[in-house]
């Protein structure tokens, strides 16, 4: 069996969205947002080919939002019948060396939180560090019930800001500053956000709710969907001097509301394990957890 390692081409699309996914049904990939971040100017992607046939990839490039040079991720998917055949440690060794090239010091990825996985990830030099857990929702069998907002609380959508999202890319950066991790991270250009944030191709914008404070954006849950009834909670967040009134807990719950009448029948989200506000928000809204994964990091040699 020969492995080859090579440039993602936007044919691959399907199959590396299903080696990413494969034996993870928290995750919502599809191949259209895959070829999306292929075609980011920071984003890099190989895929490992047997036979002809693409069984896996790699996923990579430079933290640009860093505060620290030299930062990078690295994460790599193999389907699970062609483990153990050398074609994540190819694509590992091939990206590796692109993101040496680059000048990165030190590499990070998230491992699941199974025996193969870990141990992979030792074997190549990879310290684990934080947790982070995935939760499921069945969104057919029901959802708390959605009070009305508060006085001088508005739930909007993502999408009633199209001709301008600055209001809501204040409330990201707002939020991504506390966001729990091991790099202090700098605040994402508005033009960066726009084309990174704003105009992904799963960005559902009308099941994304906005809390709106007497005019002002103040919160906002953030969903993307795979259009076949699959939802994920992207990220949540709130403006610090809203914190402490519940919008957080409001706008997601709305947003799960609208999902479920939008035909949405699965929703999935991942949290920090040190997050210990919006894992409990996730199980007072019924999340179960349904996996793990580990933050591992490596420096390259210089």
């Amino acid at each position: 069996m020969t492995v080859t390692v090579r440039t993602f081409l936007p044919s691959d699309a399907p199959a590396a969205a299903a080696a990413h996914r494969a034996g993870r049904d928290h995750l919502v990939v599809t191949p259209e947002v895959v070829a999306w971040l292929a075609a980011r100017p920071h984003y890099h992607l190989l895929v490992a080919e047997v036979d002809g046939l693409v069984v896996g990839s790699a996923r990579f490039g430079t933290l640009t939002d860093s505060a620290e040079p030299g930062q990078a991720f690295l994460n790599v998917s193999v389907l699970p019948g062609e483990r153990r055949r050398g074609a994540g440690a190819a694509l590992l060794r091939a990206a590796e060396r692109e993101l040496a090239d680059l000048g990165t010091v030190t590499v990070h990825g998230w491992v699941d939180d199974v025996p193969g996985g870990l141990a992979f990830a030792a074997r190549h030099g990879y310290r684990a560090g934080r947790d982070a857990h995935f939760g499921a929702l069945d969104l057919t069998a029901g959802l708390p019930p959605l009070p009305g907002p508060p006085p001088g609380v508005e739930l909007r959508r993502a999408a009633d800001y199209l001709d301008d999202p600055y209001p809501l890319y204040l409330v990201d950066v707002a939020g991504s500053r506390d966001e729990p991790g091991d790099l202090t991270l700098n605040a994402q250009p508005y033009q960066e956000w726009t084309a990174e944030i704003w105009q992904r191709p799963d960005l559902d914008r009308d099941l994304t709710t906005v809390a709106v404070v007497d005019g002002t954006p103040a919160a906002f849950s953030a969903v993307h969907t795979d259009g076949a009834g699959r939802y994920w909670s992207a990220f949540t967040a709130t403006r610090p001097e809203y914190r402490g009134r519940g919008l957080a807990k409001l706008a997601k719950l709305d947003s799960l509301h609208r999902a479920r009448a939008a035909g949405c029948t699965a929703a999935y989200t991942s949290n920090d394990g040190s997050n210990g506000p919006m894992l409990a928000i996730n199980a007072w809204l019924g999340y179960r957890r349904c996996a793990t994964e580990f933050k591992h990091s490596r420096d390259l040699p210089a």
